[in-house]
């Protein structure tokens, strides 16, 4: 009986970026792909914490995802004075109801700024809310640390990372800053910067996929 054949390389495991809103996942469709080091699952999520669950739980059930790194982006609004639209966030870690510490902080840092070397690029803690944060509220969060708010990346990271060993990450863009929110109609060219910076980022994304793709000494 002539031996079975090998098994198909099954190839890297995808990336699987995950974000909220229809806006966020068309900027990252005009994004430079030609760095890709495997398969790209684009994820649109919905708003909020609950939503970020639920699609993040039926995403990795497909068998093609089961090992598919997560990284969660989109818009934020920072916390700190003097940021401004267009500013980057890297996340050393999401909060929430939880903690989850993130993958390959210090190398997303790196790839974004060698793509663009004068971009302001902020990193720290990331912190989750069910609502859209304002006025004090806003200033009570910075007081706990936190760099920036939104409201999917803690639970989109909290998800995926009950699978012991997959590595996570959050990078997110303010569009919204203490002096610059976006209740004001002067802040309007502030979400055209943010998506043309998240537009940029892919590159940096699949980046950190190939770190993860290494061979570990």
């Amino acid at each position: 009986m002539a031996p079975a054949p090998p098994a198909p390389d099954p190839g890297p495991p995808p990336l699987l970026v995950a974000c909220a809103l229809g806006i966020e996942k068309f900027a990252l469709r005009l994004g430079d792909r030609s760095g890709a080091h495997g398969p790209l699952t684009l994820l649109k999520t919905g708003m909020g914490p609950q939503a970020a669950e639920r699609a993040l739980t039926r995403a990795l059930a497909r068998p093609a995802l089961r090992e598919a790194p997560v990284l969660a982006t989109g818009f934020c609004a920072g916390l700190e004075p003097g940021m401004h639209p267009g500013d980057v966030v890297v996340a050393d870690e999401v909060r929430a109801d939880t903690t989850t510490a993130c993958t390959g902080t210090g190398l997303l840092v790196e790839e974004i700024l060698r793509l663009a070397p004068g971009r302001t690029v902020h990193t720290g803690p990331l912190t989750g809310s069910d609502h859209i944060v304002r006025g004090a509220e806003r200033t009570a969060l910075r007081a706990t640390g936190a760099l920036a708010v939104d409201m999917e990346s803690a639970a989109t990271l909290r998800c995926a990372a009950r699978a012991a060993g997959r590595p996570v990450a959050a990078v997110r863009v303010v569009v919204d800053a203490p002096e610059h929110e976006l209740v004001r109609l002067s802040t309007l060219g502030g979400g055209i910067t943010a998506f043309r910076v998240l537009r940029s980022l892919l590159p940096a994304f699949f980046e950190w996929h190939r770190n993860l793709l290494l061979p570990r000494r």
